[in-house]
């Protein structure tokens, strides 16, 4: 079979790599400036991963399958409130939350329904998911079991990055050095049981959406990354394997050459760190990521503009090197997405990959004047901060004592000046206004879904074997107490239906909660 022939519209051929004499550095060679594959979109064209989830594990599963028949080629789980802080949904807590803000997750039961039909070992899922984080990795792990697959052969990725949860988001549940014994407990076992799953997103986009620079996102990102990489070392385990499964999840804003030469610098600086700390495996060096569109600069206001920012921020996000991209809704500013709003959002992406050219070659920007001496800027800004929280004793440490939230606040506050005195422009917001402005319709979950759950959790707990619950929840509280990794017994309460909120609350009686 003859290589294809990458050409533009009038028939001109395009190389793969273009290189300024005075620059030679290439892709897919340290330190990955350029990409971290030799030839990117041309070899594989990222994962078009669209996020998605509300209401029950049945309606959750109805539009994973439209996202699938519609092109999307990897799938991304939305889990609501309750579930991301370890309530079970008939938890007086939950009052109000269940099914709105993502799929509400009891027990393996829902588990089971959010992925009927869905083969675990032919399509990669992504997870959002922080302080239950190894909860519903074993839940995946017991239905990917079930349907028969083979464990080393499943992928995806599980969030698992609770440090940005202290410093931006607020959905921890145990104090930090609970929750890092967790996540590194993820990452031993998945290191010899799920070799091709992403055992942590570390995820600047909550720090974004928080109202961090572009800057500080990178430089807060990447000081968490170099934590968990310093956590895992210290219980023992190999950078040159651990660091290979490490995933990276970035939000791309408005300013289309600040956020490429952001993703450009972020791979230059990850390879430096993990290198600094004995990663000599160009893989466990390379820094791959998972790119969102900005929420946060979504409008309310002529809800269709947002088709062009979205579409502004994922060029950007393509041309920054993004191995993974989620395209957000023109409507959600007002609410979920509507099927009608996530169908469009899927084909931006498609139109851009099949139609603009610009994965024809790869890192088209480099040797832009401009391009380059922007991401040369960004790195330096990043590493004063690096060098701030390394004074400080590390990412933790410097959360404790607030300082990233504080920078974070900050910055968020002086954007929201500039927009209320003009100084930075948000069309039809502060120019360009419609007194009348489009009313789409929005899309609603209905409060009647915490009914369906509380007669689901009903069911479950009386058909359920409830003296092998009682065995697994102590087993579960015994590893705890005896340094054991935690994620066998975690699986094993699982796979007897113990329920998400139990398990959260064995560990909350062991390690307390963080205020």
């Amino acid at each position: 079979m003859s290589e294809k022939k990458f050409k533009t519209s009038s028939g001109i051929e395009i190389k793969e790599v273009y290189t300024e004499p005075k620059n030679l550095e290439l892709p897919g060679e340290f330190p990955f400036t350029r990409g971290i594959q030799k030839d990117m979109y041309r070899g594989r064209m990222w994962t078009m991963r669209q996020y998605a989830g509300f209401s029950t594990a049945f309606e959750s599963n109805k539009r994973y399958h439209y996202l699938l028949s519609q092109g999307t080629t990897g799938l991304s789980v939305a889990f609501d409130l309750p579930t991301q802080i370890g309530y079970d949904s008939d938890h007086e807590m939950s009052d109000g939350e269940v099914g709105k803000v993502g799929v509400a997750i009891d027990s393996l039961k829902d588990m089971e329904v959010l992925f009927d039909g869905i083969d675990l070992q032919k399509v990669t899922s992504s997870m959002t998911i922080n302080a239950t984080a190894p909860i519903l990795l074993a839940m995946y792990i017991c239905l990917a079991k079930k349907q028969g697959a083979d464990l080393k052969q499943i992928s995806g990725t599980v969030q698992n990055d609770i440090l940005k949860e202290y410093a931006a988001r607020g959905t921890y549940i145990y104090p930090p050095k609970a929750s890092m014994r967790l996540i590194t407990d993820v990452f031993e076992y998945c290191s010899k049981e799920l070799p091709k799953w992403n055992t942590i997103s570390i995820s600047g986009y909550h720090i974004r959406e928080a109202g961090s620079t572009a800057v500080q996102e990178l430089a807060f990102t990447l000081a968490n990354g170099k934590a968990y990489l310093q956590a895992a070392i210290h219980k023992g385990l190999d950078i040159n394997v651990f660091a290979k499964r490490l995933s990276f999840f970035f939000n791309c804003h408005n300013n289309f050459f600040e956020e490429i030469a952001k993703f450009r610098a972020a791979r230059r600086m990850w390879a430096q760190l993990t290198k600094n700390l004995g990663a000599t495996d160009p893989a466990a060096q390379k820094l791959r990521f998972h790119t969102q569109t900005g929420g946060s600069t979504l409008t309310a206001q002529q809800p269709l503009n947002n088709v062009i920012r979205v579409t502004n921020q994922a060029m950007a996000a393509v041309l920054g090197g993004t191995q993974s991209l989620h395209t957000n809704g023109f409507d959600e500013a007002l609410s979920l997405p509507t099927e009608a709003a996530a169908k469009v959002a899927l084909r931006t992406q498609q139109i851009i990959a099949f139609e603009s050219g610009v994965t024809d070659t790869v890192d088209p920007l480099a040797g832009s004047f401009f391009v380059e001496s922007l991401t040369d800027e960004i790195e330096a800004a990043a590493w004063k901060y690096i060098e701030i929280i390394d004074a400080k004793g590390g990412s933790v440490a410097a959360i404790e004592e607030g300082y990233i939230q504080n920078e974070i606040a900050n910055s968020a506050y002086q954007y929201q000046k500039d927009i209320e005195s003009a100084e930075a422009i948000l069309v039809g917001v502060n120019k360009y206004v419609d007194a009348e402005g489009l009313k789409p319709e929005v899309f609603r979950v209905d409060d009647s879904i915490r009914k369906v759950q509380i007669d689901k959790l009903i069911s479950l707990r009386a058909e359920r074997d409830g003296l092998a619950v009682e065995r697994a929840l102590e087993a579960l509280r015994d590893s705890v107490r005896g340094g054991l990794n935690t994620m066998p017994y975690i699986i094993a309460a699982v796979e007897v239906y113990a329920t998400l909120g139990e398990i959260a609350d064995t560990f909350r009686q062991e390690f307390g909660e963080y205020q």
